[in-house]
């Protein structure tokens, strides 16, 4: 695989050029005093657990250790990229969205609501994880509005990783850490005022009970006004968690999740002349009455049993209920003034002006019922044969899914101006019609096995079988197919050679599969239900690195993932897995202590993104939401122990909204900044988001066209973190 061909943006090339400098002198540094440090395979855990708290007690940005593969692991054994969002980065930059906190990772990009789908929806190394978002290792498929109040950290997992989790994960996986209850006192309450009239307010509460047993609760309150006109998102939740038998053999623990989003839907700006309608970037197509209700309520149970140092036995047991009203309305067709039609499927090209073309509105409305119920049982043991070390993880995951989708439909909606749209409520003369019903199940069987065997002190390796069945029923009251069943068996593989000279190095080669079922998000495209499903894999060779005595984490990769056999319509009636889609690419991070002072999270991706294959008119195209490159870089600096400033920015380069390649977004920069005032029971933080007021587009949709939907202008954000 070669990345010859891949072309640097200015900015990207700069940004390397910053990164690397430090980098290359703490690499130098280390190499003088490198010493080997490997540690004998029984003290793993104790090494993970202390650097965890090493982090957390010294504000870093970089994370030693995840759990993303079912068992207290350095991220350095994995071999895999990794890119954890920790609480510490999170703060410092006024991230309280799941959106907002994946910005910050390279080869992510996001998507907005559309068809059956609203919430998060998020691309990654060129594929849909629209179903890939997890919480403490279990599927969270709802679809609603992330916040990340209670939780710790943001783990992604790159690469096609079905062996661990399942279907889908063809780009790689994304992890939701919740916050634990602790044997410690302690609170925190936050309060931020942002500009145009947002604010929020949270807190974080955590009181043991006893020597072994303890609760915390997280809640968050916030109105979020935003520079778009018309937009504003009122949420609100609780996470309370319970633990029993901390530090004993058996340690149970209770946790749940509550919350309801009410926002107003944004569908964006319609194309014109294939890019984003050249308007005010703060226009809103839509009725004021528009709404987007959401409630969220996830139940957990989790049960550990510790029989000696070596064997463990976790059992895992969740329950999801989401539920959504949505009454939206969306920009449609374009329509010139004397009446003549504009083309959309052809990317909306026209010679008319600006000011005599209309934008006729249609409805997108809904009312989703998801539900799932899983169990995971897993078995850990760490044994010996002759000089080799183990550690194998086995495993059982049982899962029943619903998912009813109530849609309808209004017509009569008015045609607005596309330069200087009319901002109203639903007006007389729109007629409400009942549309399809969609009900349907899924039921999931997988037994699986990962074995890590640790040959000597230089060289390990993984290899792990999954075997799913997943069966899954759908019915349809208008919309074809009327009836749909599946059944899918499938093997999948994940294999890895981990080479580690000195404790500070470690080099790995890896290849992974994944799945994906034609029903797999409980939706199907008319005549893909028969289909087999779709196969996916991945080779990755890479680099991680700890400088600077662990302060530091850089890391390197070279992958390539491919979907083998893609579904592509070969006909009016007809699809085939013939169908060919690659994504070749290489990334860069760096995250930690560059000095006492000085820290830095960063990362570089470049993809090289293609439709090898497709009978649809795509072959050759670029997969949609797929940038060519992406970076994101963020410092701060203490200039004393009482302040402290930050900044960095975010670039993605030209992607287009459908595989069609019809409709494109340009390429933006994005630069934040912040400053902090660091008091012993308080802080006081300013974030400055957007400081350039850069006119940019956020989010692409493929539907209706290839909407856009622009990114927030300048905002100011105050926040009070009061501690105690």
């Amino acid at each position: 695989m070669s990345l010859r061909s891949a072309k640097l943006k200015p900015l990207c090339a700069a940004l390397l050029m910053a990164l690397s400098a430090p980098v290359l002198s703490a690499a130098a540094e280390d190499a003088d005093q490198a010493e080997s440090t490997t540690l004998p395979d029984g003290d793993l855990d104790k090494h993970v657990l202390d650097k965890v708290e090493v982090n957390a007690s010294t504000a870093s940005y970089n994370t030693e250790a995840t759990t993303i593969g079912k068992t207290a692991t350095a991220v350095k054994d994995l071999p895999q990229t990794v890119n954890i969002v920790n609480r510490e980065l999170l703060e410092a930059q006024g991230a309280t969205s799941f959106a907002d906190a994946l910005r910050n990772v390279p080869g992510i990009t996001i998507g907005g609501a559309e068809g059956g789908q609203i919430g998060n929806n998020i691309n990654l190394r060129g594929f849909t994880a629209r179903t890939d978002v997890y919480i403490d290792g279990f599927r969270d498929r709802g679809q609603y509005y992330r916040d990340t109040f209670d939780l710790e950290s943001i783990e992604v997992l790159k690469g096609p990783s079905s062996m661990l989790f399942g279907r889908g994960s063809t780009g790689g996986v994304i992890n939701q850490v919740s916050k634990q209850a602790q044997l410690r006192d302690f609170g925190e309450a936050a309060t931020t005022l942002g500009s145009d009239g947002r604010w929020r307010v949270s807190a974080d509460l955590n009181h043991p009970f006893s020597d072994d047993s303890a609760g915390r609760v997280n809640v968050f309150a916030q109105d979020i006004q935003t520079t778009r006109d018309i937009m504003t998102n009122r949420d609100g939740g609780i996470a309370p968690t319970l633990r029993f038998g901390i530090g004993s053999p058996t340690e149970i623990t209770l946790s749940a999740l509550l919350q309801r989003n009410h926002a107003m839907p944004d569908y964006g700006l319609p194309p014109l002349n294939g890019k984003p309608a050249p308007v005010d970037y703060d226009n809103f197509y839509g009725l004021t009455d528009d709404r987007t209700n959401q409630t969220v309520r996830m139940f957990g149970a989790r049960i550990e049993h510790r029989f000696s140092d070596d064997l463990l036995f976790k059992n895992q047991l969740q329950y999801d209920d989401y539920k959504t009203d949505a009454l939206e309305t969306a920009p449609n067709n374009l329509v010139t003034t004397s009446g003549v039609p504009i083309d959309r499927t052809k990317g909306n090209y026209t010679t008319a002006p600006l000011d005599q073309i209309l934008v006729q509105l249609a409805s997108h409305d809904r009312v989703i019922h998801d539900t799932a119920i899983d169990n995971q049982t897993d078995l850990i043991d760490k044994f010996a044969t002759g000089a080799w070390t183990h550690t194998l993880v086995a495993g059982l995951e049982l899962g029943h899914d619903t998912y009813r989708n109530q849609a309808s439909t209004r017509s009569g909606l008015p045609l607005v101006s596309l330069p200087d749209p009319a901002y109203a409520p639903e007006g007389p003369g729109v007629n409400t019609a009942v549309a399809n019903l969609a009900n349907g199940s899924a039921d999931t069987t997988a037994l699986y096995a990962n074995d890590t065997v640790r040959f000597n002190d230089e060289w390990q390796a993984v290899a792990g079988l999954r075997r799913d069945r997943y069966a899954a029923t759908l019915d349809n009251t208008i919309s074809a197919p009327l009836h749909a069943q599946q059944t899918v068996w499938f093997t999948s593989k994940r294999a890895g050679l981990i080479w580690q000279p000195d404790y500070a190095q470690s080099y790995y080669a890896s290849y992974g599969t994944s799945f994906n079922p034609s029903l797999e998000a409980l939706t199907v495209t008319n005549n893909t239900q028969a289909l087999p499903p779709e196969s996916n894999r991945s080779y990755e060779i890479g680099g991680k690195w700890d400088l600077l005595d662990d302060k530091l984490d850089l890391t390197a990769a070279l992958f390539d993932v491919e979907k083998t056999n893609a579904r592509t319509q070969v006909s009016t009636s007809e699809y085939a897995l013939s169908g060919n889609i690659r994504v070749r690419g290489g990334e860069i991070g760096v995250a930690g202590h560059i000095s006492d002072a000085w820290q830095v999270y960063a990362g570089y991706t470049h993809l090289n993104a293609r439709i090898v294959k497709a009978s649809d008119g795509t072959q050759g195209n670029v997969p949609a939401n797929t940038p060519s490159d992406s970076t994101s870089i963020w410092n701060s600096y203490r200039i004393s122990k009482e302040w402290e400033v930050g900044g960095g920015a975010t670039y993605l380069s030209q992607r287009y909204a459908a595989n069609n390649n019809l409709v494109s977004a340009p390429g933006y920069t994005r630069w934040d900044a912040m400053v902090a005032w660091h008091q012993p029971n308080y802080d006081l933080r300013l974030n400055f988001l957007n400081i350039g007021d850069k006119k940019y587009i956020d989010a692409l949709i493929p539907s209706d066209g290839g909407r856009s939907i622009p990114g927030i202008g300048r905002t100011l954000l105050a926040t009070l973190d009061y501690k105690f």
